[in-house]
């Protein structure tokens, strides 16, 4: 059955089951550039936290999950008849019965994941390339490029000379291909959140051997800045999630005794986690009956997803010991003396995540690196970490005053004939100026001590973290040019640089939702 013709001065000749050589390069180049445009706007989303199953979807998902479906049914059939009685309605019949079965097939296993996606990431892949193709179809039709038999075509246009039949093409082309990356999105973000669950299949299971060889090549075509990983980036998340989780609990405190309550609730937390510091990750204890005891709904799956068996017990426990040393300013009483004292506290709310940071990125790198290597790196990572909380405090000097707090360490205001008392009551004076320059100038010192270590780092990960790391790098950057512009923020965020960079936190909860909706049915 002849439904296109093309002019033999049209095409150089070359075919293949009749099909000319370009047609076969039109299908490759359309599936690149409608994957490409997926590529692009979905590669910043984490699909963790979109992961549903029907329990969990709401009741207007489920009906537009339904009714797609009888939509994509009522498409194929009608496909079906229009074949089967020939005539003017073939053409559009075969495009039908061709491409509806695959789009209700991907449509009933992802469509739940598909609908709760950001609209404009399902919507644009497929419209974009569709106009532009629906442009550039017109013109070869127009121009007698190839031709659609009159016998077999309905003989409508959209516009100008682009035939409707023409038109659905493109549609349903483009969203097969967009429908079949969520499938696979959808999957892979499944054996990413749950590794475990994948343990128990056979090495001989050709999907899981897929599945491993996609995700180590994902792993090295990770676009700079933009995301980590899959596993590795919902790790980082529900590391992110404890710290913050943590911080809140003890900065919005209502007093000094109600902080130190909730840091010895979180080392109790850690106690049960690890069997105590310095030990091991614990398989069973009384964790999730001491986290619903002790902490509010808002952090309890913060603490129950903390990927503790991948991590140390030692840079948390510091990190609580961080929370402790900003607990004194509460009775106007200034802990930071000494230049040692800064780098201490430093090292312990940001160096200990830098840390834990680094243990993940470690057990996820495809390829080992060496123990030299790792420990060089760790060692650049706690440096960088006193780089980073010294931006940090140089930025909200003022920040802090409003609150009761001075970081600028009491011998560097003695020698400008200062005290902390002082800087509280202005700290936008210019001797409170010529410290944060000091600070920054400290700060660039650990930075460029640092920086070319973090070259040592595998190369799906790099990219990421050296621009998170630059980025923040560029406020201190900023303030030495302005001269200390304060910024608004709240303050508690300084442990989590690297991994505010990347805009995690408002994905955090919506990954809790997700990942405890689904631990028992995945």
């Amino acid at each position: 059955m002849a439904i296109w013709t093309y002019p033999p001065d049209a095409i150089i000749g070359p075919r293949l089951f009749a099909i000319p050589a370009e047609e076969l390069f039109f299908f490759v180049i359309q599936t690149y550039i409608t994957s490409l445009f997926y590529i692009l706007l979905n590669k910043s989303v984490l699909h963790a936290q979109f992961i549903t199953n029907h329990e969990e979807s709401s009741p207007a998902t489920r009906r537009l999950r339904t009714y797609g479906q009888l939509l994509l049914s009522a498409a194929t059939l009608i496909g079906g008849i229009l074949v089967s009685k020939g005539g003017k309605g073939t053409y559009l019949g075969l495009i039908l019965i061709w491409a509806c079965p695959f789009l209700l097939l991907t449509w009933t296993q992802s469509g739940y994941f598909l609908l709760k996606l950001p609209s404009v990431c399902i919507a644009l892949p497929i419209c974009l390339p569709t106009l532009y193709l629906w442009f550039v179809d017109e013109l070869a039709l127009g121009r007698g490029t190839w031709a659609i038999e009159s016998g077999t075509k309905l003989g409508w246009c959209l516009w100008g000379n682009l035939e409707i039949e023409e038109a659905i093409f493109f549609l349903v082309t483009n969203s097969l291909v967009v429908f079949g990356l969520v499938a696979f999105d959808r999957g892979m973000a499944v054996f990413d959140t749950f590794p475990e669950n994948f343990q128990a299949l056979p090495d001989a299971c050709l999907p899981k051997r897929s599945l491993k060889r996609y995700l180590q090549t994902r792993r090295s075509m990770t676009w700079s800045g933009a995301v980590f990983p899959g596993a590795l980036r919902i790790d980082l998340v529900l590391l992110y999630s404890f710290c913050r989780a943590a911080d809140d609990l003890v900065d919005d405190a209502g007093s000094k005794a109600e902080a130190l309550n909730w840091i010895q609730k979180l080392t109790g937390y850690l106690d049960r986690a690890y069997s105590g510091p310095g030990k091991q990750p614990r398989v069973t204890g009384d964790i999730d009956s001491y986290t619903e005891k002790n902490f509010p709904v808002p952090a309890r799956s913060a603490l129950k997803l903390l990927p503790t068996r991948l991590l140390p017990s030692g840079p948390f426990y510091e990190l609580l010991e961080g929370f402790r040393m900003d607990l004194p300013f509460t009775d106007a009483k200034f802990p930071i003396e000494t230049e040692a004292d800064i780098q201490l506290y430093a090292s312990r709310v940001a160096s200990t995540v830098g840390e834990l940071c680094l243990w993940l990125v470690f057990h996820y790198n495809a390829t080992r690196l060496s123990k030299d290597d790792e420990v060089r790196l760790t060692q650049a990572a706690t440096t960088m970490g006193y780089a980073l909380q010294y931006v940090n405090i140089a930025r909200d000097i003022q920040v802090d005053a409003e609150i009761g707090r001075v970081y600028l360490p009491i011998d560097w205001l003695s020698q400008e004939n200062l005290t902390p008392r002082d800087i509280l009551k202005d700290p936008k004076q210019p001797k409170a100026e010529v410290l944060r320059q000091k600070l920054l100038d400290l700060a660039f010192q650990k930075y460029e001590k640092s920086r070319p270590t973090m070259n040592l780092l595998p190369d799906e990960v790099r990219g990421p973290l050296i621009v998170a790391v630059e980025s923040y790098m560029e406020i201190g950057r900023v303030l030495r040019e302005e001269r200390g512009v304060p910024h608004k923020t709240k303050k508690g965020m300084q442990p989590y640089l690297v991994l505010d960079a990347f805009g995690l936190p408002g994905r955090t909860f919506k990954l809790h939702k997700a990942i405890s909706s689904l631990e028992q049915s995945v």
